[in-house]
């Protein structure tokens, strides 16, 4: 989950490697460090935490040269200290390695080195790479990193250089993330893609056991055994820009208010109102193929596992298809029983989350077909499913997820509607209503968004509480799971989603006059079934009332009956029951930002997290 970025070219290349890493500060922000070669003689300068201490010691202590890399650390082995800052050191002190992942076999490695007389200074697995390759090197930096990656076990990507083998970077995938790209004299690699479109929009994923050698005459790839290999570059459209804060204090922010945009962006193309059609000719499955599926798994993690779960009650309520839905990271412990005709779907913003993407190896080795909705494009997760749905949310930077979250659920939302489109179970009355209230939604989101006063004075009134409880029911209780995750996130204060229903079997417990407990208690007034819930709801806020509780509730605009149960009232605009989820999100999302900015958290870089988690 650290981030990686290196230079290669005519130009001085400290303000192009710190400009990357503040991009990609994101990733790892424990401890930084920079590797540059000049006149053949390697420079290095590296620091525990954020990445403005870095900048402050390139102040005290400059550095130019010709070519480096630079590292953003978030600490697996090794305490985040100076000494285990990336880059690390060879005997020799000319080449470095900045690396991301973990070294299953270091220890193992590492004895056999000091036997053979290499001495080591930090704690760190990464410490053992730059050893190897010291160990075949022969004058060709690459050829010694073939060599050395025989040897090492695990999931990581890295990138060295070597003062004896000027010009040139050297770039390792073994499961981790790895992008490269070149224009004319110039060569560039990070761990993703925002650091990179200041400079380029062609865009080599390095593939599993690819070996990139980036120079200033361009870029060439082989494998793990040598060979060298053609490289295949991916147009990336998004905006520089869209990676930059435009004026708001933080990326978070920013990407709360995009959402409209967002959302926008990923119904483009992929409805037809004047026919009452969903198109996802984008996604690579036949309509045969789509008809032949009888059951449906969801896999995901955090905050798309949640997109998932609200993507099941879609799914179920329009197909009328059995779902499951599974976290990722356990699917693969199992032993699982996969009945014929499944197809699995697979959410990840990055396409990169290292349990998502184990995951779906094993479902590929078993030969079922899949489905990811991820949001970059040519990432691993598109490269190992049959087909692929973009989110098109654009560039996220804040490690807590907002609109890729609402992106997500958006393309839920369309698969169901093209699939009971599809398989009959949509009346065109009804593919009417949902397509037209599909396309109100960016609107309906800007209005939410339009006033925020309201979720400010929330904030301000409940910012010092240690607790605080989400309560739900039906598909809207995804979204109670959601909103506790982005208050834990944010603001370090323990938050806990719980479905209404099941108060009584625990949750009651804790009511007292200190916890704030947040209700959704918006509904479709169109649906009976829905109403049914809403009262249901009620009662439990009544409940709740009555001990004492300190009442917030996301509902409909104007329900008096809401509004006199709660301390607190936020109201959303009304759309149909399996949409809600995607406005009643925002409030959730805003009310987390402006309790975590009265507490003074770091809010686009939480303590101890990362944004793609790209490691077990």
């Amino acid at each position: 989950m650290c981030g990686i970025f290196g230079y290669v070219g005519p130009r001085d290349p400290v303000p192009i490697i710190m400009g990357g890493l503040r991009s990609l500060e994101y990733r790892g922000y424990d401890s930084a460090g920079i590797a540059i070669v000049k006149d053949q003689k390697l420079y290095i300068r590296r620091c525990s935490g954020k990445l403005k201490n870095l900048e402050d010691l390139l102040v005290k202590e400059p550095i130019t040269g010709e070519f480096g890399l630079g590292h953003t650390r978030w600490a697996t082995h090794g305490r985040p200290t100076e000494e285990n800052a990336h880059p690390h050191r060879d005997c020799t002190g000319r080449i470095v390695v900045a690396h991301n992942g973990i070294i299953e076999n270091y220890l193992q490695l590492k004895r056999r080195l000091v036997e053979e007389g290499h001495k080591f200074t930090t704690d760190t697995d990464t410490e053992v790479i730059a050893h190897l390759i010291e160990k075949y090197f022969k004058g060709n930096l690459e050829d010694a990193v073939v060599k050395a990656l025989s040897e090492l076990r695990g999931v990581f990507a890295f990138t060295c250089l070597s003062a004896a083998d000027p010009q040139k970077i050297v770039a390792v995938r073994e499961g981790a993330p790895l992008v490269v790209g070149s224009v004319e004299g110039e060569g560039f690699v990070a761990s993703d893609v925002p650091a990179m479109l200041p400079y380029t929009r062609s865009i080599l994923f390095l593939d599993e056991h690819d070996v990139a050698i980036v120079a200033r005459d361009g870029i060439r790839l082989m494998d793990a055994h040598g060979k060298e290999r053609q490289a295949d570059f991916q147009r990336i459209t998004w905006d520089p820009v869209q990676a930059e804060k435009g004026g708001y204090k933080h990326f978070m922010l920013k990407e709360i208010y995009e959402q409209p945009t967002a959302v926008g962006d990923t119904l483009l193309g992929r409805i037809s109102q004047d026919r009452n059609q969903v198109h996802l000719e984008d996604v690579a499955f036949t309509p045969e193929q789509w008809k032949s599926f009888k059951h449906i798994r969801i896999l995901a993690c955090g905050t798309s596992w949640h997109s998932a779960l609200a993507g099941k009650y879609m799914i179920e309520s329009i197909v009328r298809l059995p779902v499951e839905v599974d976290y990722a990271s356990e699917y693969r412990y199992r032993n699982p029983v996969i009945l014929p005709d499944t197809l699995f779907i697979f959410i990840t913003q990055s396409g990169e989350t290292a349990d998502t993407i184990a995951a779906q190896r094993m479902i590929r080795d078993l030969g079922s077909k899949m489905l990811t909705i991820t949001n970059v494009v040519g990432s691993m997760t598109t490269r190992v499913a049959d087909a692929v749905l973009y989110t098109r949310a654009g560039p996220e930077i804040g490690v807590a997820s907002t609109k890729a979250f609402t992106t997500q659920l958006t393309c839920l939302y369309l698969l169901a509607l093209y699939l009971g489109q599809l398989n009959g179970k949509v009346s065109e009355a009804d593919a009417r209503q949902g397509l037209l209230e599909l396309k109100e939604l960016p609107h309906k989101m800007e209005k939410l968004l339009a006033n925020v006063d309201q979720i400010e004075g929330i904030a301000k009134a409940l910012f010092r509480q240690s607790d605080f409880l989400f309560l739900a029911r039906g598909i809207h209780f995804p979204i109670a799971l959601e909103g506790a995750l982005k208050l834990k996130e944010l603001s370090y204060i323990h938050a806990e989603g719980y479905p209404a229903g099941e108060m009584k079997h625990g949750p009651n417990a804790l009511i007292d006059e200190n916890l704030p407990v947040v209700f959704l208690a918006a509904y479709d007034t169109d649906s009976e079934e829905a109403h049914q819930r809403y009262e249901k709801v009620l009662n439990n806020i009544k409940e709740v009332k009555s001990r004492d509780g300190i009442i917030v509730t996301v509902g409909n605009e104007g329900d008096t009956d809401a509004i006199e149960s709660s301390d607190h009232f936020i109201g959303i605009p009304s759309t149909n029951e399996l949409l809600l989820p995607i406005l009643e999100v925002i409030p959730l999302q805003l009310l987390a930002y402006q309790i975590a900015v009265r507490r003074g958290c770091d809010i686009d870089q939480p303590r101890n997290l990362a944004k793609s988690v790209t490691v077990e």
